[in-house]
């Protein structure tokens, strides 16, 4: 799949990156506190559920933080049913910081510019130039962003031991999918055919890698982990597709996304009005079998059909509209819409 900037929008002045990256930050960290209280993942999960969507995070303000100022370049936004940046976003991000020194010794040096500064606001009493503030902006992103906590298109988590559950292991990875451009994490529950579980995760993470870094029919996936994983009985996948992120930057086919422009286009409800979807698949294995030769059977799983549960969360507000223009996809739900905060943006 080639990744293309052609469905976006751009984020184009910095009123924009702060507006866009308030609105994210907030929306994730309502999501990772209402997973919680209303118990849609269990505590491994929402702790692993954290890590990831702080990556995101951490990469969305790089992102904010390198294009600020910069009057040549802009930061896009994907309109194809997602709200998040564009993949090729995050893939810059990671291709600058490996440049990172390179970068740093064709700006200017700080003492430099910070004297310039004082002699431009203490002495002229002008305002700083925006090719000043695009130097300054660019040294903070190249010195304090750091390339492994760039959100990459995939990120594999560590093994975990269980106790006290029908499983013995835990893994998690999460990618972020170049062709709806939205970030999904995913966890397996699985026993190991072995004495140590850590001498074989190499191969367990080349596995994941390889076979699980993109949207799929989840039981597509779980059966090329099973083959290519003869000592690895996988119970149980889990995935969570996380978004849209429905709000005034989006301009999707979506009935949720519609429903949230009409009415910040008629002032029914505030420009900073959201709205987030979340989609949780589940396989889990119904039974064991063995197929092939004699000397070489292999142990495999017998999955139950793909069950999949929605999820949409919004504030007071937008839940009260979501029930008005979009009855039929509010009673689809695994809950009822579940309620977040207000945003409250000064304009």
């Amino acid at each position: 799949m080639i990744a293309t900037p052609l469905d976006s929008a751009v984020l184009d002045s910095k009123e924009q990156y702060v507006f866009y990256h308030k609105m994210i930050d907030f929306a994730l960290k309502e999501i990772i506190v209402s997973t919680q209280e209303h118990r849609i993942l269990n505590e491994n999960e929402i702790r692993l559920f954290k890590q990831y969507t702080d990556l995101l995070l951490y990469s969305i303000e790089a992102m904010r933080v390198k294009y600020m100022y910069d009057e040549e370049e802009n930061m896009k936004v994907d309109l194809t049913d997602s709200g998040f940046p564009n993949y090729l976003e995050f893939r810059y991000l990671f291709n600058d910081l490996e440049l990172r020194e390179e970068f740093l010794n064709k700006l200017t040096d700080i003492e430099t510019l910070k004297d310039d500064f004082l002699d431009t606001l203490m002495r002229k009493k002008q305002p700083i130039s925006k090719r000043n503030l695009f130097q300054a902006s660019s040294i903070v992103y190249y010195s304090s962003a750091k390339k492994e906590y760039i959100f990459n298109r995939f990120v594999q988590g560590k093994i975990q031991e269980l106790s006290n559950q029908d499983t013995d292991y835990l893994v998690s990875w999460s990618f972020y999918d170049v062709t709806h451009n939205r970030p999904f994490i995913c966890y397996m529950y699985f026993n190991y055919d072995g004495r140590d579980v850590n001498g074989y995760k190499d191969e367990i993470y080349k596995v994941l890698k390889n076979t699980s870094d993109r949207e799929m029919a989840l039981d597509t996936m779980a059966y090329a982990i099973d083959k290519r994983l003869p000592k690895v009985f996988p119970k149980l996948i889990k995935r969570i597709d996380l978004g849209p992120i429905h709000n005034v930057f989006a301009k999707d086919e979506n009935e949720i996304t519609h429903a949230i422009l009409d009415g910040i286009s008629k002032k029914n409800i505030p420009l900073e009005s959201f709205a987030v979807s979340l989609k949780i698949d589940e396989l889990a294995s119904q039974s064991e079998f063995k197929e092939g030769g004699f000397f070489s059977k292999q142990t495999y799983q017998k999955w139950a059909r793909t069950f999949r549960q929605r999820y949409v969360f919004a504030p007071h507000r937008i839940i009260q509209l979501l029930h008005n223009k979009t009855p039929d996809v509010m009673n689809k739900l695994a809950l009822p819409p579940v309620q977040v905060s207000d945003l409250k943006i000064d304009k």
